[in-house]
């Protein structure tokens, strides 16, 4: 029995795909995309993001595909497999994906939460959107916050965790049936919203492209953004295409996953711009814009109790189809490269995802612990979330692909990782060539470039 045969492998290229797009389909799509459009310059942003998911993302992407599916290993074995000495740079996606997971699975279970509330008691939400999201789910009123960091997002880890489980199987079941939900789901939303008295001035916004709103900051979002979205940089990708067969068109594979989850975005940012634009309300970023700022939007439009209950439902299935895919990039680790049972792997890692998530949770509201939860201690995590989003976001994120560039390109060598895409020349890449010069000295500068322009950015700032 082969290697591939052990550990298991997608029943069909329809699964893979579904199963990549939804672990490139994720919260970042859902909530942070239209943020971020809509604060850098609206079209201007649209199409530098384009760009850089075009020439870096689907670059990337394919690099990391090719290093998976070439070894059928995690991506620390895989990096190891092909040269011993450049094994950590696997090891930095698994602990980059890790750390995610931590404040991931907490967002996920707030879904929950809001989608219980918008179905018994929406009118308690809609009361005071904000203090609801602050209080209910952070504490911020100096109450532990049970169900927003305990309860929730305990039941989205164990369901994550149950899908996991069941390995590819698990994984690929729960894609093939949540991803064509979500893009019914996100199609009709956005439908809706565009047809919103007022929403002609957010589709103006979006579509209206003035390159002056454009600078470095903008640029070093979309490409941030970009990571995020498509679950580079963190050994994911590595780990799904390890589990394809050889006869597997990597080249397709690539492209459908990344137009896939780019059509997610743009839908996102044509659900939720047109909405605020039509209601008032000014967007945001982050937790606050998904559970307080999108709340009173949905309070502001007709049907928004269901509107808003179907907006909750598309989170969660963005969140899940993400945080399985980032667990197996840890669990194929423990088992494959420790020897650990996958049960055990399972559970002692959910457990210490879940103890660093609520501390995640406690953060968020920026709360002083001393006297309410750890009496005498003196403990406290003012900026212990923003640390994390910040570390992955701007750092590891960016560090994983550039290392993975650099790998490719210059050490095990673009014309292998041509071989492996193509499976020794069975299907046709006519855009190889290119590939080799983007992979070996555009993707490596330009990341390279910008994870130094955003470290001095942040310095200046501070």
């Amino acid at each position: 029995m082969s290697t591939t045969e052990n550990r298991g492998q997608f029943g069909s290229k329809l699964g893979f795909i579904l199963s990549a797009a939804g672990s490139a389909v994720g919260l970042g799509n859902i909530w942070k995309f239209p943020g971020k459009a809509y604060f850098c310059g609206g079209g201007a942003f649209l199409i530098v993001y384009l760009i850089i998911v075009a020439l870096i993302g689907t670059t990337v992407m394919m690099a990391e595909f090719t290093v998976g599916r070439k070894t059928h290993k995690n991506a620390v074995g895989a990096m190891r497999e092909l040269n011993s000495k450049w094994s950590w740079v696997g090891g930095l996606g698994v602990l980059t994906g890790f750390i995610i997971l931590c404040y991931y699975c907490q967002v996920g279970g707030w879904a929950i939460k809001y989608i219980v509330a918008y179905i018994t008691d929406v009118q308690t939400v809609w009361a005071d959107p904000t203090a609801y999201f602050l209080n209910n789910l952070l504490g911020a009123d100096g109450t532990f916050p049970v169900q927003g960091a305990v309860i929730y997002p305990f039941i989205f880890l164990a369901l994550t965790a149950y899908i996991i489980s069941h390995g590819t199987a698990g994984i690929e079941k729960m894609s093939t049936i949540l991803m064509p939900v979500l893009f019914i789901m996100l199609i009709g939303l956005m439908i809706r919203a565009c047809t919103l008295p007022g929403a002609d001035e957010g589709l103006a916004y979006m579509l209206h492209v003035d390159f002056s709103t454009i600078n470095g900051v903008a640029i070093l979002t979309a490409l941030g953004q970009a990571f995020f979205s498509l679950s580079l940089g963190m050994g994911v990708m590595m780990t799904y295409a390890s589990y394809l067969s050889n006869e597997d068109n990597l080249v397709s594979n690539t492209a459908i996953v990344c137009t896939l989850d780019t059509m997610v975005a743009l839908f996102a940012g044509f659900m939720i711009i047109p909405a605020v634009f039509a209601t008032g309300i000014a967007p945001g970023m982050g937790g606050g814009f998904g559970f307080a700022t999108l709340a009173g939007v949905f309070m502001a439009i007709p049907g928004g109790q269901f509107v808003g209950m179907l907006f909750y439902f598309l989170l969660f299935f963005a969140a899940i189809t993400s945080s399985t895919s980032i667990l197996e990039g840890t669990i194929a680790f423990l088992v494959e490269e420790k020897g650990v049972a996958r049960k055990k792997a399972l559970v002692v890692t959910s457990v210490i995802i879940f103890i660093v998530g609520v501390l995640y949770t406690l953060s968020q509201a920026h709360m002083n612990l001393k006297g309410i939860w750890l009496s005498g201690s003196g403990v406290t995590f003012p900026i212990f979330g923003d640390f994390l989003e910040y570390l992955t976001d701007r750092l590891l994120l960016p560090a994983g692909a550039f290392f993975t560039t650099l790998f490719v390109g210059w050490v095990w060598g673009t014309e292998n990782s041509i071989q492996e895409a193509t499976s020794n020349g069975k299907f046709k890449f006519s855009l190889a060539p290119i590939y080799k010069v983007i992979v070996k000295f555009l993707d490596p500068i330009a990341i390279g470039a910008i994870i130094v322009a955003g470290m001095v950015f942040d310095m200046a700032i501070s």
